[in-house]
């Protein structure tokens, strides 16, 4: 195997945003960057130049250029610790102000640090419902669970139908010292826990899917963009934020 180290960059639309970060990390599985536009997801994948023609079959028109010399430490600029609802949110190089609630996420192999405007969003939105039992439907890397832990809800369920999101949920929560219950669980077609509190961060569409399915009296929702507005029958909506052109959601069950 060359040891020869470039860059791979991609991009597709956000509505194949979870079948995208699937098949890169199957290319990538040492992790990958993303960024993400009104419209687009941006994927940054790292591999040895042998491999650089596998990738390309996967994502035809992907642009390759050099890695330069101590990349492995310049990305670590781009993950910046959020401030959101009480809460401190950011990687483990960086560090909370005394006193601050912390909630630390290593951007690795699962999705969400804390810095994009739907978990903001979302944090915000459980900061102002009342505290209890909560379902993280699509846990990603378990951000969402960390930090309604650290809030105060419990006990608290995350299931994701990827494994190494939960498998990252479990050691993310190890390291945060909180407990969440991560299981490998389809929340499109296995039937969910019962929460009193549920939230999704997914997309426009898994939410409505969701929200259909869930045994919950609140529900936060998020993962789509300002212009989007989810179809949720027997759902009361109560309050919506937006930052950034995205959106969250926070309904209730009427009565």
């Amino acid at each position: 195997m060359s040891d020869h180290l470039v860059r791979v960059s991609t991009h597709a639309p956000l509505e194949r945003a979870e079948e995208v970060r699937a098949l890169a990390l199957e290319l990538a599985p040492g992790g990958f960057e993303e960024a993400e536009t009104a419209d687009a997801l941006i994927l940054s994948l790292y591999v040895q130049d042998d491999e650089v023609e596998r990738v390309r079959r996967a994502f035809p028109g992907a642009v390759v250029t050099e890695v330069q010399p101590g990349w492995e430490d310049s990305w670590r600029a781009f993950h910046r610790p959020a401030r959101v609802g009480g809460l401190w949110i950011g990687p483990p190089w960086e560090q909370p102000g005394p006193g601050e609630l912390a909630v630390v996420i290593d951007p690795g192999r699962a999705f969400g640090t804390g810095a994009h405007p739907t978990t903001r969003l979302c944090v915000e939105l459980l900061a102002l419902v009342e505290r209890g039992s909560l379902l993280d439907v699509g846990c990603g890397s378990g951000v969402l669970s960390i930090a309604a832990a650290r809030l105060g809800f419990a006990p608290i369920q995350a299931v994701d139908n990827d494994p190494v999101a939960v498998e990252t949920t479990i050691a993310n929560a190890a390291v945060n010292g909180v407990d969440v219950a991560a299981i490998l669980l389809d929340g499109e077609s296995d039937e969910l826990p019962r929460a009193e509190v549920a939230v999704a961060n997914v997309l426009l569409a898994p939410v409505e899917r969701i929200l259909a399915r869930l045994d919950a009296h609140v529900a936060i929702a998020s993962g789509y963009l300002t212009t989007d507005v989810p179809s949720a029958p027997g759902w009361r909506h109560v309050d919506r934020r937006e930052l950034d052109g995205w959106a969250a959601d926070r309904f209730a069950r009427p009565g």
